[in-house]
């Protein structure tokens, strides 16, 4: 199969406390070389599929970021990278979305990811716990990219408590300056 024929990547990636916490309150702040760790992974992105919980988390903080340009140079050129990619939300309570590159769905998540990886384009991120804790369960998940904080938060969202069993291969890593370690692991 040719490199253009090969299907498109799933990429999972999150940043988690050392404990296993994947809630915002709990994580140290980002600084730029996390944003930038970050927008590498964005730019090999064709669309980037969350849920409710996430849109809501993410938007309209970084539309806002990417219009005015508030914060550093590099965080901005993290907000104006993830403003630009194409996002689908998943959500069977939310009625519209107001992002611009959005589409709202309210069902079929295993049908899409099997249909984009089918398609031509860069990967297919996924950054939202709940739809990454569905996709693993499905082992759509390609490679994930844990970020641990050194944090032990003692509470909050848990990452993949559903999932088990998923042995995977680590094929890097990098450690930021804040202290915090960025694992990447392929299936």
């Amino acid at each position: 199969m040719s490199e253009e024929q090969q299907m498109r990547k799933v990429v999972f990636a999150i940043n988690i406390t050392i404990d296993g916490y994947c809630g915002h309150e709990s994580m140290i702040a980002a600084d730029d070389e996390l944003h930038e760790y970050f927008t590498a992974l964005l730019r090999d992105s064709g669309v980037d599929i969350f849920g409710r919980n996430t849109y809501h988390l993410m938007y309209p903080y970084w539309h806002d970021v990417a219009v005015n340009q508030s914060e550093s140079k590099t965080t901005n050129e993290f907000a104006r990278t993830f403003d630009s990619i194409p996002k689908i939300v998943f959500s069977t309570t939310l009625q519209s979305v107001e992002w611009n590159n959005t589409t709202l769905l309210h069902a079929n998540l295993r049908e899409e990811i099997l249909k984009l990886k089918q398609q031509p384009g860069k990967n297919i991120s996924i950054g939202s716990l709940n739809i990454a804790s569905q996709v693993a369960q499905w082992d759509l998940i390609d490679e994930y990219h844990f970020v641990i904080h050194p944090v032990i938060a003692g509470e909050g969202p848990r990452l993949f408590e559903s999932v088990r069993n998923l042995p995977l291969k680590l094929v890097g890593s990098k450690t930021f300056r804040s202290g915090a370690v960025a694992l990447h692991y392929k299936k």
